[in-house]
């Protein structure tokens, strides 16, 4: 009798859960990790939903749209997120994403016009470095490459930090950009797939700097009581990052992939990012920004191409960048 009961109960919660939707969606390595946003996203949302949300993690960023791309229409993506809007010119060339329209009252420091994509979280890209290690950093690109300080940046080729970067340098300095590659060729220690694997090589004592976000130092300062790592503010600027999402236009659950979307600028959503992904939030929450986040350095400057313009550059900056690095 025991055993029937127990076989009847099994039996009915597998129908239950065959019946649940699935919302998959695609994002980077560091969204989903024990640290990162995922968990507590998870959570939040499945609480409203009665569905189960599914993170897939698909490397960093670039990584993502390159996926996508090669699985078109077939992919079991309903959602992708984690592009910037470096990405979004060719994401939306691809046809692979349906518009969407979600309300919210952004705070970003770009106007939104996008139907296409919807903004999560914003931050600067920056190199870190250790104040107790390097004390006084290089002010600009022409002072690193100048210097021996070593540096660990990721590929552009599948990371958005790492697409930054050399966008950062093209709006900077445009025709020179060739020769800063070269300048900095012998100063870069190793190029990593993605953000997670460089920022733990810095951590380990690999190099002096790391390219990440002028928000880094705020989860040492936040999360450890570490106030030894900062951003250097370059004077030429910094280059700003805004991160979305997007609907594929061949998922099976449209309204569920919607939901998701509204749900990302809501603030159960927006509330987690500050401290869990350590970036600027696309609408900032009802009780602001974390206690930590006013010692962040501010840039004088913000640097950024329009969609457009980043897809017009993107392969002639990779090339720029694979002959410095080649020499």
């Amino acid at each position: 009798m025991r055993l029937a009961t127990f076989a009847t109960g099994c039996l009915l919660a597998t129908t239950a859960s065959a019946q649940q939707p699935v919302l998959t969606v695609y994002t980077y390595d560091s969204f989903v990790s024990d640290w990162g946003p995922g968990p507590a996203v998870e959570a939040a949302f499945e609480a409203t939903c009665a569905c189960d949300l599914v993170f897939v993690p698909a490397g960093d960023g670039a990584a993502l749209l390159s996926r996508v791309r090669l699985e078109g229409a077939r992919t079991e993506a309903d959602v992708v997120l984690g592009l910037d809007t470096n990405l979004t010119a060719a994401a939306a060339d691809s046809a692979l994403f349906q518009p969407v329209t979600v309300e919210a009252a952004y705070d970003l420091p770009v106007a939104w016009e996008d139907d296409l994509f919807v903004p999560f979280d914003w931050g600067y890209f920056a190199f870190v470095h250790d104040t107790t290690r390097l004390a006084d950093p290089p002010r600009s690109f022409e002072d690193l490459a100048a210097s021996d300080v070593s540096i660990i940046i990721q590929d552009p080729r599948s990371s958005t930090p790492g697409l930054g970067l050399l966008l950062w340098i093209e709006a900077a300095y445009g025709d020179r950009a060739a020769e800063v590659w070269e300048g900095l060729a012998d100063n870069i220690v190793t190029v990593t797939p993605g953000w997670s694997e460089a920022y733990g090589l810095f951590l380990e004592g690999e190099a002096d700097m790391v390219l990440s976000y002028t928000t880094s130092p705020a989860y040492h300062l936040i999360a450890e009581e570490d106030p030894t790592k900062a951003a250097a503010p370059f004077d030429e600027g910094h280059y700003l990052q805004v991160e979305v999402a997007g609907m594929i236009a061949s998922t099976e659950e449209p309204d569920l992939a919607r939901a998701f979307l509204q749900f990302m600028v809501s603030e159960a959503f927006q509330r987690v990012i500050p401290t869990t992904n350590w970036m600027y939030p696309a609408v900032t929450p009802a009780e602001g920004l974390p206690e930590g986040f006013e010692t962040l350095i501010v840039p004088e400057k913000a640097l950024l191409f329009a969609p457009g313009e980043a897809a017009a550059v993107r392969e002639a900056a990779i090339e720029t960048w694979r002959a410095a690095l080649s020499r």
